[in-house]
């Protein structure tokens, strides 16, 4: 890909861009699975985790986060090297991370099923059918009552319905979806099914970026 994925992640630094604006109610729904997850110890793992700008920062300053033990894993070395930095400055020996490709199983088979899985970044930079796959497997990835957070822009056509459909299909109810007016697109569902078993060894997505998708 040509796309140069540490300069993308610049206009999280913008308060006026699409991309904070986003960070700002995925960092609001994680807290907010936080705040209601059962007393112990969580799970957390985070697909295509970039710099780790939404996970770090609250798990730094959440009572709970020392409570987490997370696995960010992120293609790009040179955005894990700042998540690494970032992880080590806030202190928080229970989260690794890792730079390898997000979308093999294989990478969470000893963390799943978690308490919280961040699909963030993800499924604006995949086709249909493999956002359809991805949320099957989140089904094994998400341990029951756990939450999975997503995001999707929100310009037509719409996927983010169809998303939600497919999330009731495996087994998950939405506990907050951005409406097209917010000019970004976060869900959060919750998986009330039973565990399933993690395939070992499958390839959930392809990550293609934005720019193909759009393409096709």
């Amino acid at each position: 890909m040509t796309k140069d994925w540490l300069d993308w992640h610049r206009d999280y630094d913008r308060p006026d861009s699409a991309l904070s604006r986003r960070l700002v109610e995925v960092r609001r729904l994680i807290v907010e699975a936080l705040d209601t997850a059962p007393p112990g110890p969580l799970r957390a793992i985070s697909l295509c985790a970039g710099q780790g700008r939404d996970l770090v920062p609250v798990l730094a300053a959440h009572p709970r986060g020392g409570e987490v033990t997370a696995r960010l894993v992120e293609l790009d070395p040179r955005n894990t090297e700042v998540a690494r930095r970032a992880v080590a400055e806030a202190g928080l020996t229970g989260v690794e991370v890792v730079t390898d490709d997000a979308a093999v199983t294989d990478r969470y088979a000893d963390l799943a099923p978690a308490d919280l899985v961040l699909a963030c970044g993800v499924f604006g930079n995949i086709s249909d059918e493999d956002i359809r796959s991805t949320v099957r497997h989140c089904a094994s990835l998400c341990a029951t009552g756990g939450t999975v957070l997503w995001t999707r822009h929100r310009r037509e056509p719409d996927l983010v319905p169809a998303i939600c459909d497919w999330f009731a299909e495996e087994g998950f109810e939405p506990v907050a979806v951005s409406s097209p007016a917010d000019g970004v697109g976060v869900g959060a569902h919750r998986f009330t099914g039973p565990p399933r078993p993690l395939a070992r060894g499958a390839r959930m997505f392809e990550f293609v970026g934005y720019d193909e998708v759009e393409r096709r």
